[in-house]
């Protein structure tokens, strides 16, 4: 007999021993517990990390990373490489540190490039560092949108002059990176412009240009006379409001369904400003007020006009000035006596006063005797003029002309034989039914409006009614079924893989061991015999073969169906 030797590194044998000493399992479980509750209070000592700087520049990184090694500090990188993580609670105290000393660089610089002006800098670097710092700041309030992850704002701000032909009005062009999977409406485009516009001195929304990182224009400049999404949708909006109203009040005359309409609106979006200025006579005179007046009076008596030969003979001093002689005047008859003496008109000192009737000798001679005079008088009255100064400004989206088509159905009327027959409606009906759509949509001539009512029998296209699908041939039952026969053939697989092979070996590997059986005489007799000593190898097969033994009744007692089937299968090989 040749004895076999079995290698402790065998499968066999190490689960022998392991049934030998059902304490090494629950040693190798509690060891194997212990590790894993080593590993958890690890883990959950380990600190949480955060992001520090993200989307860094590789200058910026490695700057970065460098003085995280001096100052000592643990860090890790993102996912891709995309971040640079930071202990939790070291985060804001580390950007703090790295800020004192100017990392990164390339972030958006603000109005804190003014703070550390150099002593005697020129006017051109200050302006041109009040530039960069409006930039910056415009850029970071354009950032706070949630959709935009970075902008860029250049701003072109011309040098002023007193010449106003050579003045030259502020233009801003922007540059916007959006999140990927984000969008930006309009809405948020034209709020961009105006918070650009009404940061700088003369800048309009219209001298911007906004551009996002895949080079769409995403402002309108240029194209102010082409309609935008909003214009349209108020086009839209204005028809189906005309269109229901114009069916709301015909449904109930005709019945419901019955009435079709359709509305075109012309819509003017121009802006017009009209400024008038209009002149009207002065209806009434004496009503009018007076703007300015001007009066001037000049009198001249007993002056000698220039005379003679031209030369030094007649340029010579008036000769000494003489008292009149006056005469003691009698008054006449039919004359008052205190009237006797008054001076004629024209006399110094009562100019203009009339002669009284039957003194024209006396006026004469009163103006022969006193010599040459020049009386003169200008008057001027400016009165104020109508003036009517109008200034109209018309808004966007006044509606220029409307037309309405609307089509109506025929009167469904029972004949003698009590059949339903479409009749078309009267033309009284019919004259009604557009009066009121002209008061719905209100109608105006002078506008140009049109109006369309048609009569017509509606063609009702009736489905033909399709052949009744059995349950079964129904796509979705047939769907259906697959997925449950597909989730039925992975149950049985399952139960099939329980039954047959996990419970069998389960129940093999975890049952208690078996105590030793009894020696028998016979196999005593035959395996010890009692001439020959006690050999090793023939006591270590008698002891397999009864653990055998005791396994196969086992299997019989718990499944005696397997044992059976085991047996008629020898007793059939031993037949043939």
């Amino acid at each position: 007999m040749t004895a076999t030797v079995a290698l402790p590194g065998r499968p066999a044998e190490v689960i022998e021993r392991l049934k030998a000493n059902p304490k090494l399992p629950l040693m190798l479980a509690g060891a194997a517990l212990a590790a894993a509750i080593a590993v958890g209070v690890l883990w959950s000592r380990s600190p949480d990390y955060k992001v520090l700087y993200s989307n860094l520049s590789e200058r910026d990184g490695g700057a970065v990373l460098q003085s995280l090694q001096q100052m000592n500090v643990p860090y890790k990188f993102a996912e891709g490489g995309g971040a640079v993580m930071v202990p939790a609670e070291k985060v804001h105290e580390t950007r703090l540190r790295l800020a004192s000393q100017g990392l990164p660089k390339s972030g958006t610089a603000g109005m804190e490039l003014m703070d550390n002006q150099k002593f005697g800098i020129s006017q051109f670097a200050e302006q041109v560092n009040y530039q960069r710092g409006l930039e910056g700041e415009l850029a970071r309030s354009i950032e706070s949108i949630a959709a935009v992850q970075s902008a860029r704002v250049h701003l072109a701000i011309p040098k002023p002059t007193l010449f106003v032909r050579e003045r030259q009005k502020p233009t801003a062009s922007i540059v916007l990176q959006l999140y990927p999977g984000r969008a930006i409406d309009e809405g948020q485009v034209a709020a961009i412009s105006h918070l650009v516009s009404s940061s700088v001195p003369e800048l309009t929304p219209k001298s911007i240009s906004i551009v996002d990182q895949h080079g769409n224009l995403l402002s309108n400049t240029g194209n102010e006379r082409m309609l935008d999404a909003t214009q349209l949708k108020y086009v839209q909006a204005l028809e189906q409001n005309y269109l229901k109203r114009i069916e709301a009040i015909l449904t109930p005359i005709v019945g419901k369904d019955n009435v079709r309409a359709q509305v075109t609106a012309d819509v003017d979006f121009s802006i017009v400003e009209h400024t008038d200025e209009s002149y009207k006579p002065n209806q009434d005179p004496t009503r009018s007020a007076i703007r300015s007046q001007q009066t001037s009076e000049s009198t001249q008596q007993g002056v000698t006009p220039p005379g003679g030969v031209p030369g030094a003979l007649s340029n010579q001093p008036p000769a000494a000035a003489a008292a009149p002689v006056t005469t003691p005047q009698t008054p006449r008859a039919g004359q008052a006596p205190g009237q006797a003496g008054a001076p004629a008109a024209g006399q110094p000192g009562q100019p203009g006063q009339a002669a009284q009737p039957g003194q024209g000798a006396q006026v004469a001679n009163a103006t022969a005797s006193s010599g040459p005079s020049s009386n003169r008088r200008d008057s001027t009255v400016n009165y104020e003029l109508d003036r009517s100064v109008r200034h109209v400004q018309q808004a966007p989206g006044g509606v220029r002309r409307l037309s309405v088509a609307v089509v109506v159905n025929y009167r469904q009327q029972a004949d003698a034989k009590g059949k339903l027959v479409a009749e078309p409606l009267p033309p009284a009906l019919l004259a009604q039914i557009q009066n009121l759509t002209k008061e719905a949509m209100g109608f105006s001539a002078d506008r140009g409006d049109s109006i369309n009512v048609v009569n017509s029998p509606f063609t009702a296209e009736r489905e033909k009614a399709a052949p009744e699908v059995p349950l079964w041939k129904q796509p979705d039952m047939i769907e259906l079924g697959k997925t449950l026969a597909g989730y039925l053939l992975l149950a049985l697989l399952a139960l099939f893989v329980w039954f047959k092979v996990a419970r069998p070996v389960l129940r093999r590997y975890t049952s208690p061991p078996l105590p030793a059986p009894e020696p028998r005489d016979e196999t005593e007799a035959v395996l010890l015999p009692p001439d020959e000593p006690a050999n090793p190898e023939i006591l270590r097969l008698a002891a397999k073969y009864e653990s055998d033994l005791a396994l196969v009744r086992d299997a019989a007692q718990r499944d005696p169906r397997l044992v059976a089937s085991v047996i008629k299968n020898w007793i059939a090989n031993d037949n043939r």
